[in-house]
This record gives structure tokens, sequence and C-alpha cells, in this order.
């Protein structure tokens, strides 16, 4: 794939196969100006690089949550035309955290097909100790949490070990358990007199505000922290 620093290198057919959609539909896309054209190279060769890969996640999960292509095309006209693929990236987690909690039977073609490449028998193995997977039905299906296996799928290219993935799982699990532990006893404190009908619109009204707000401040709190790792005196960038 590529870095940050360096130039893109995918062809439309590998962005195409790791984007788990098809070279045609990568083409309309950018005929509907959902995706910035690509750079050409010897031989007039497009090249693609990270902040397309991250661009059609995104446009995928917009589509996965039921937007139109019309809505969709709104809300990418709307962001900042240099994103880069990190940014990307946290607009597609706003975006998925309002999925649904959705648990499917799928074969293991349909599984490949979701997961936007062929997955070995290793990464079926990691997914299913990421509890993504359950272990194979005795026809070689699987039940698979179809909102989190994109983003275990990202977690297999990642430099890290089994055990690592599986302990950071648990610490952000734990922090956010926590969290929504502390925020549901402020809310009940706040409010003493209530109906379920009260707690269930107050809900739908902070959800979005609480999402956005641990994302924004998540993500300055890393980016501070590996300054700090790194010895980077420099002030975090907002």
């Amino acid at each position: 794939m590529t870095t940050e620093a360096e130039d893109p290198t995918l062809t439309i057919d590998e962005l195409a196969a790791r984007s788990g959609v098809t070279v045609r539909t990568v083409r309309f896309y950018g005929t509907r100006g959902l995706l910035p054209p690509p750079e050409i190279g010897p031989r007039r060769v497009g090249r693609y690089g990270r902040e397309h890969l991250a661009r059609l996640a995104l446009i995928e999960e917009l589509r996965l949550q039921g937007m139109t292509l019309a809505a969709i095309e709104r809300y990418i006209s709307r962001l900042p035309a240099d994103l880069t693929a990190q940014d990307l990236a946290v607009h597609r987690a706003v975006v998925s955290s309002w999925a649904p909690e959705a648990v499917e039977r799928v074969g293991r073609a349909e599984l490949d097909r979701r997961a936007g490449r062929r997955l070995t028998e290793e990464d079926v193995r990691r997914l299913t100790a990421m509890d993504v997977l359950a272990p194979a039905e005795p026809d070689g299906s699987h039940r698979v949490d179809s909102g989190l296996l994109r983003l275990a799928v990202q977690l297999l290219d990642l430099p890290f070990s089994q055990e690592v993935i599986l302990a950071a799982r648990t610490t952000l699990l734990d922090h956010s358990r926590a969290a929504a532990r502390e925020l549901s006893s402020l809310l009940r404190d706040a409010v003493p007199e209530h109906t379920p009908k009260d707690v269930r619109t107050l809900s739908a009204h902070m959800q979005p505000l609480v999402v956005q707000a641990l994302l924004t401040t998540f993500q300055r709190s890393l980016r501070q922290e590996v300054r700090e790792w790194l010895g980077d005196d420099e002030g975090p960038e907002d």
C-alpha cells in the first residue's frame, strides 16, 4: 500500500479489489465527483493512494447505512477537499458508530466479499479471536458482526501481534463502558424525575454529541501521546 509520504501506487483494479467494489463502481464514483481523479503515472496509467481507499470506505459505509446516492453526494461535497486518509477514517468511524448491532450468517464467499479481500485461514482464526466471527458452522458458514468486520480486517494489516490487538480491544471496551456508566449517572442526577420516554428522547439528543466528543478528544489525546512518545515538543494539532 502507501504511507502518507509515498506517491499513490494502486491501479484501479487494485483499488477496487482492496475496497471490495468493482472497477465499474470506482469509475462511476469518479464521474459523480465522489472520488478525486487519480494521479497519472508512466504510460498514462492512473494511480490511486490511501486517500482514495479511505474515501471509498467512507462512501461504502454511508451506502450501508441506507443513504441514497444524492445524500452521499451532499455529505461528501461538504467535506474539506484536503482531508487525509486518517481524517476520512474518523468520519467513517462517526458514521459506522450508528450502525445497529447486526450479526448475520454468511458463507465463505460472501465473507470474503464483505471483507474486501480473500481471507486466509489465519485471517479467519484471528477474526474469530476478536469475536468478529463465530467459529465455522458444519457447512463452513460463519456468524459475523457486520458492523465490525471491515474495521477488524484493517487491524489484520497492522504490525501488532494478536495478543496486543486483543489487549487493546479489552482496554477500549473497559474504558468505554466506564465512560458510559459515568455519563449515565450524570444524566440520571441531572434529570431526577423522568419517564422512559424522557430517557429515550434525551439519549437520542445526547448520543451524537457524546460520540463526536469522544472521537475528537480521543483523537487529540492519541496525537499528544504519540508526540510525547517520539519526543516532539510541538503543541497538538487540532
